[in-house]
Formats: structure tokens, C-alpha cells, sequence
């Protein structure tokens, strides 16, 4: 099976081939005899029935500062592509929105992963949402009242944007801390949107757990530590990550959730779990799996295209 691959991502030619998930998933693509196209997400338009994108064929290759070939500038109808890849980071905002409408008008005739309708429906931090019984207790307003409330029940709490990413914006809050009418001023000035807050969880200075699922199933996990004096355990702000295996509470996550991914048609994505306490579902642009092969041996951009090409051979 040779596939016509669109790669909607940030810039290829910026990305690190060390740690960014997109990149491998080309590789593997390109290993597998598939050809690849790559534009960015402001190149993409409809334009009088189509979806049309404009950027640029390519060939990757694992070479620090020689890592990606371009052809010619082209614009191609999504329509002529098996696969677009959905893989642009967040802000998951009105412009990725629109993005993901526009996609709805190939999918599935053009194959769009993860599934561009669960994407808009389904936000890190709100999917997580459908499974109280496995998060932490939390709270999304826009209330300064519920805020403090919030902390007077649980001490200490993060406080965060709802659709933030990469650690941006995490705010670790004691109950003493005299900084909270100051931050909810701050992030009011800035967006009208709510908060997400969450008690906070002391375990996670010895790790925030990224564990990758593949069409509902977990084929491994990384460990991201934060930094010494760090609240956050992202690797955008200085996360360190190491090897680790999966417990039995993680299993038990995995196996709520994953029928409800499979289902949505979010093939690839990364769930973050703090002792045994899950936070968020990550489906718009997850990485972790160069760190994973790394680590384990788990080649799991091998086997997310193996989903994608079992589900195009069913369909025929």
C-alpha cells in the first residue's frame, strides 16, 4: 500500500527530528514507500467546493541541520490525499477550530487523523471530563468567588488555561498565596474564557506520566520530571523525561477510556496521569513517542501506521 500523505504541521524545517512526534511519524511514513506533502495550517482554504492546500512535497531524513528536502510549491485538493495528518500545535483556538470544519469536508473520504469533528469536540482538558471517577476533583469557571472557594476546600490547587498547551500559563497555588485575585485579574485581561483548576496532586514532583494509546490501546508510557523549582512537568518548559512501565491503576484508565477513543476516531493520543489520577487527554498534537522508542524499543509511530493502514484497507 503506497499512501499520498498530507503533513499539516507547524514548519518541518524548525522542528527538533529528536523529540518531535510529527517528524517520526514522516519517517516511518517515508519507510514504508509512502509520499509526503507538508503545508501549515494558514495555508489551507476553501475555495469554491474544495479544500485546497498550499505547501510543498518532501523528504525527511535523521540529520541534524539537513533533516528535510522540498519540492515545488504546489496547491493540492485534500481530496487527492489517502492521508492528512491533523498535527498542528495548539493554541486550540477559533483558528484551529475553523481548520478542523474544513477538514470535516474531506473526512473520511480523505482519511483525517485523529478524526477532525472529536478534535473540535473533544479539548485536553475537557474530555477528561466524562470520567469523574478518574480525575481529580476540578473546576472550570470564569468566577473568582468559586476560585477561592475551590481552594478553601482542597489547599493546594494549579490553576491553568483551558486551552493552553506545552505547560504555558500553569500556576501552582498554596493556600497562603496572596497572588490568586491578582492571577484570575490577569487571565481575565487577557481572554474571556474560563480556568481550568485542579487540587494538586504532591506526586507529581516525582512525575506527570504521559501514556500513548493507540486506537484505544496504551503501547507504553514516559515519565516527565519536572525541574528542580518546577511546577510543571512538560518538556516544553524543562521536563526531564525517563523510562517507566505502566501500573495496574494505569491499565484500569486505559481500559475506561480507550473504547471511548477508538470510537471517536482518535487514533493517536497521549493521556497524562498523576498518581494514578488522570488530567488530561491530549488528541489535537501529542508527542512522547520518540521518547518512548528511546527508552523502550517501542516503535510506535510503526504502530499507529499500521492502525491507519488496517482501517484504510477495511474501507476498501
Amino acid at each position: 500500500m503506497s499512501l499520498y500523505v498530507a503533513l499539516q504541521m507547524d514548519p518541518v524545517e524548525h522542528v527538533s527530528i529528536q523529540g518531535d512526534s510529527t517528524f517520526r511519524l514522516g519517517l516511518e511514513a517515508e519507510a514504508r514507500g509512502h509520499r509526503l506533502f507538508q503545508y501549515t495550517a494558514d495555508r489551507l482554504s476553501y475555495s469554491e467546493g474544495r479544500v485546497l492546500a498550499w505547501g510543498r512535497p518532501i523528504t525527511l531524513r535523521r540529520e541534524v541541520g539537513n533533516h528535510v528536502t522540498f519540492g515545488d510549491w504546489a496547491e493540492v485538493g485534500l481530496a487527492e490525499f489517502d492521508v492528512v495528518w491533523l498535527r498542528q500545535d495548539p493554541p486550540f483556538d477559533m483558528a484551529y477550530i475553523t481548520n478542523t470544519h474544513l477538514l470535516d469536508r474531506v473526512h473520511p473520504e480523505t482519511f483525517v487523523v485523529n478524526d477532525p469533528f472529536w478534535v473540535r469536540n473533544s479539548p485536553e482538558k475537557l474530555l477528561v471530563l466524562d470520567f469523574p471517577e478518574l480525575t481529580p476533583p476540578t473546576l472550570i469557571t470564569r468566577d473568582p468567588g468559586q476560585i477561592r472557594a475551590f481552594r478553601e476546600r482542597h489547599g493546594d490547587i494549579i490553576v491553568k488555561p483551558l486551552y493552553g498547551n506545552g505547560g504555558a500559563g500553569i500556576f501552582h497555588l498554596r493556600p497562603d498565596d496572596a497572588n490568586l485575585s491578582s492571577l484570575i485579574e490577569t487571565f481575565s485581561s487577557i481572554s474571556r474564557e474560563p480556568v481550568i483548576a485542579q487540587k494538586y496532586l504532591p506526586a507529581v514532583v516525582k512525575g506527570d506520566k504521559r501514556i500513548i494509546l493507540v486506537d484505544g490501546e496504551p503501547v507504553g508510557a514516559i515519565n516527565r520530571v519536572p525541574a528542580a523549582g518546577e511546577a510543571r512537568s512538560n518538556m516544553h518548559v524543562g521536563g526531564r523525561p525517563e523510562k517507566i512501565g505502566l501500573t495496574e491503576r494505569e491499565h484500569e484508565i486505559c481500559a475506561v477510556i480507550g473504547p471511548v477513543l477508538r470510537e471517536k476516531g482518535l487514533l493517536f493520543t497521549g493521556i497524562d496521569v498523576i498518581d494514578g489520577w488522570l488530567t488530561e487527554i491530549n488528541v489535537t498534537s501529542p508527542t512522547g513517542i520518540q521518547e518512548l522508542e528511546r527508552f523502550d524499543g517501542v516503535n510506535a509511530a510503526a504502530l499507529i501506521w499500521d492502525a491507519v493502514e488496517r482501517k484504510l484497507a477495511a474501507r476498501g
